[in-house]
Parts: C-alpha cells; sequence; structure tokens
C-alpha cells in the first residue's frame, strides 16, 4: 500500500527562532518544511524543490518579502504566498496582497491563526480546472469578459479583500460567487448580505449575532453572519448603504477577526473573507464623509471592475440566446427567435439596467412575440435609451451649428460620466482627454 507524499511548506526568515517555531507547528500538523534564512537561498530551494506553499518573513537580510512575491508570481504562480510582517504594518501587508501574496501573519505570530492559513492555503484548488465553470456561468467573449475571467481566476487564488465595482445589474454578486467557489473556501458557506435591505436598528444583531435575553424580543440565542460565513466568504453587497456607527463595527470584527454578540461577554474568532460591492462611487462617498476612509481602505485592497452591458455589446447575443433558451426551459416551450431587426435595437439599446435589463426585456418579448420570433416590437425598448450610433443629423434641423455641437459634446460627457459613476478622471480617459481639457469643458457646458 502507497502513502501519498506528505505536502511541503518552504519557510523563510533569517530569525533561529521563528524557523524552529514555524517548523515544529507544521510538523505537529504532519506537513514537511525546507527553511530558507534569505532570499537568495529561497531562490534556490524554488529551483530544485516543489512547495505547495510558502511563507516568508517581510524583511530578509538581501531583500524583501515583496521581492520574494515578485520571484514566485513570475516563476512558480501557482504557489500560495504567505508574508509575516511585524505588528501594526498594515501597509506593507496590504501591499503584499497587492503584489500576488495569498495572505499575511503578524508578529507575534498567532499559532492558531497560523494553522488556519496554511489549513485555507492547502485547499487551494488546482490550476486551470475553475476556468469551465467561470466560461459556463460568466457568458461572453469580448475582451473586457476575457479580461474578467482572468482576473477572477486570480483572485480566486488570494484571500485579499476585493472590492467589485460596477453598474446595478451589471453580476457583481456572480462575480463574487465565482471569487468564492474557484477559491479553496470553496467548501466552506457563502453568505450574501444586502447591506441596505437591513434596518438599522437590527444591524448588529444581524451581522453579530445576540444572546437570550440581550433586549426585547431576543427569545434565543441568534448567531450573526460572520459566524454563518466562517471558515467561507462574506459578500457585502450595497456596502456603502451602511450607517457610519455600523462601519466602526465592521471596522473592527475586520481588524480583530473577531465579533462579540449582543450580550455577550466575550468575542468570538471568526475566519472570513470578505467581498464587497456597491453601484455607487465609493471615492465619492468617503470624499462626502459618507463613508470612512480607513473601513475604505480595508475594504479596497484589490478593486475588480464588471464592465457594463454597453461595454460589451457583441456579447449581447449570446446572452440573449442564453436567456431565451432558459425561458423556453422553464415555460415548456419552443425556443423563440430573435428577428435581425431586433438583435441590432438590442445592440443598439443603452441598458442602463444591464444584463437583469436584458433579462426582463426578452422575458416580457418572449411572452409577447407571435410565432415564436421576438419582433423590434415586442422588445418595448425605452427611446431615449436608444444609441442613433453612427446616425448624422438632418442639415435642415440644424439652426446653430455651435449649439448643435454643444450639445452633442454635453451628451456624450454627460454619458461618459454616467458609465464611470462620475469619476472624471475615468470619463476624461474614456472620450480620450486630459484631465484638465475635462475640467476646462464641464466648466464651459455648466457641469461642473
Amino acid at each position: 500500500m502507497t502513502t501519498s507524499p506528505r505536502q511541503k511548506i518552504l519557510i523563510v526568515d533569517d530569525e533561529p527562532d521563528i524557523r524552529e517555531l514555524l517548523e515544529i507547528t507544521l510538523g505537529r500538523m504532519k506537513l514537511d518544511t525546507l527553511s530558507a534564512r534569505n532570499l537568495g537561498e529561497a531562490q534556490a530551494l524554488l529551483q530544485r524543490e516543489r512547495f505547495d506553499l510558502c511563507l516568508t518573513d517581510m524583511r530578509l537580510p538581501d531583500g524583501t518579502g515583496l521581492d520574494l512575491v515578485q520571484h514566485i508570481q513570475q516563476r512558480h504562480p501557482q504557489l500560495p504566498v504567505a508574508m509575516i510582517t511585524a505588528y501594526g504594518s498594515l501597509e506593507t501587508a496590504i501591499n503584499a496582497l497587492k503584489a500576488g501574496a495569498f495572505d499575511f501573519l503578524t508578529k507575534p505570530v498567532d499559532l492558531t491563526r497560523l494553522r488556519e492559513l496554511v489549513a485555507t492555503a492547502l485547499r487551494m484548488p488546482v490550476a486551470g480546472g475553475a476556468s469551465s465553470s467561470i466560461d459556463r456561468r460568466l457568458l461572453g467573449d469580448s475582451l473586457p469578459m476575457r479580461n474578467l475571467r482572468k482576473q477572477i481566476d486570480k483572485l480566486a487564488r488570494s484571500q485579499a479583500p476585493v472590492y467589485i465595482s460596477g453598474e446595478s445589474g451589471s453580476g457583481k454578486e456572480l462575480v463574487a460567487r465565482l471569487i468564492h467557489e474557484q477559491g479553496p473556501r470553496a467548501q466552506q458557506p457563502f453568505v450574501p448580505v444586502n447591506c441596505g435591505a437591513i434596518p438599522s436598528e437590527l444591524m448588529e444583531s444581524e451581522f453579530f449575532g445576540h444572546r437570550k435575553g440581550s433586549f426585547t424580543g431576543a427569545v434565543e440565542d441568534k448567531p450573526g453572519l460572520f459566524q454563518a460565513a466562517h471558515g467561507g466568504t462574506l459578500f457585502l453587497d450595497e456596502v456603502a448603504d451602511l450607517p457610519l456607527s455600523m462601519q466602526v463595527k465592521l471596522l473592527r470584527a475586520i481588524q480583530e477577526k473577531a465579533v462579540r454578540s449582543i450580550g455577550g461577554q466575550q468575542e468570538t474568532v471568526v475566519d472570513v473573507r470578505i467581498l464587497s460591492a456597491t453601484h455607487k462611487d465609493l471615492d465619492a462617498q468617503v470624499s462626502a464623509e459618507r463613508f470612512r476612509q480607513d473601513l475604505y481602505y480595508r475594504l479596497n485592497v484589490i478593486e475588480l471592475r464588471v464592465p457594463s452591458l454597453r461595454e460589451r455589446r457583441d456579447d449581447i447575443e449570446v446572452l440573449a440566446a442564453h436567456v431565451l433558451k432558459r425561458l423556453a426551459r422553464d415555460t415548456g416551450q419552443p425556443v423563440a427567435s430573435l428577428h435581425p431587426q431586433a438583435l441590432e435595437s438590442l445592440k443598439n439599446y443603452r441598458f442602463p439596467g444591464n444584463v437583469r435589463e436584458l433579462e426582463n426585456v426578452l422575458e416580457r418579448a418572449h411572452t409577447l412575440c407571435e410565432n415564436r420570433i421576438i419582433e423590434s416590437q415586442d422588445l418595448r425598448l425605452s427611446e431615449g435609451n436608444c444609441a442613433a450610433e453612427g446616425a448624422i443629423a438632418d442639415l435642415t434641423q440644424i439652426d446653430n451649428l455651435e449649439d448643435y455641437l454643444e450639445n452633442v459634446e454635453r451628451k456624450l460627457i454627460l454619458q461618459a460620466l454616467e458609465e464611470t459613476r462620475w469619476n472624471r478622471t475615468a470619463a476624461a480617459q474614456r472620450l480620450s482627454l486630459s484631465f484638465r481639457s475635462m475640467r476646462y469643458r464641464l466648466k464651459k457646458l455648466g457641469l461642473d
């Protein structure tokens, strides 16, 4: 009977005491270890041996842990690497996560936290096995979608908090689920919560739980969302809707990795990965002092933007075909087809509600159409959101060319601002303008 080889961990630290502590702890977990005292020794071992995880100190005699993270990202991208930093070096830890580190630990090393981190890292799925699942559920072959799938695959191999930005209806929760399902926490709970749907007076109880008798109506102990997501992922949708008082408590829970139920005397350690999303511009919310800057930095370690449907019009045909097949299956009817003019109408529509609106439009048209063929009139698209791309105005309708051009310029700038959630820098880039030119035009058009 053959036994499977034990998993092997690379430890990189110039302090003998730390190396010995990590070796003993991992040995008790029935893991093999090899140690390096500096960057050069670590690189040599990586060239000769195969490892399942690397634990590295930030400060090394001949470089930094960030140097090692970058080396591993370039030469051994499937190897998870965790950074060990001095206590309180949050900025260093965040830089490591942005560089591609799986997770981080602070000194003095908490052995319980170490064991949790190692166990999670060693559950990492085999690279490449997830891509087919992403392709099936995140439809479209446009460049924005190909890039999005690559980013999801990369972020699934990290424990960094991810802020998912994008318009309403663009699929932010689906993206969050895919990040969870392709990562090492896939077998643990995925707990989504709409922060804007919880009454403010119930928010603390919903997030952290309560003990029986802690307030009127608390007839039994109730765990909160953090406890429910223990070992898995907590997805905070519409996080910008959290009141400031709750933002303080959420920040502490994320920093301390522990929560205290209402009426409870002791804190409960929780191990959750935080993903968050909102259709609002969080930068603007921070500037308006409606969202705490320190919480913003904890949530937005890495930002992942989900493209709007307007940015991937080439995907509309495949998305529509998928929706129509699903509708036929649900209703037990033959699959309806789109008339070429109807498909063209969909491609020229702005879709302010994105994929969710496309689904609603097709569901209505599926009911109204005759002979299982969806015509343009069956779509009932709002004329105000139909893009007349390439259309040239009738010269007889133009009284003043300067006024006409100014009106076109105003519409294009407003559209760019809407599509970037009023981020002026991003809107300027989309229109190939310098920020200074953008600011001048906004002032000239009375949009500043």
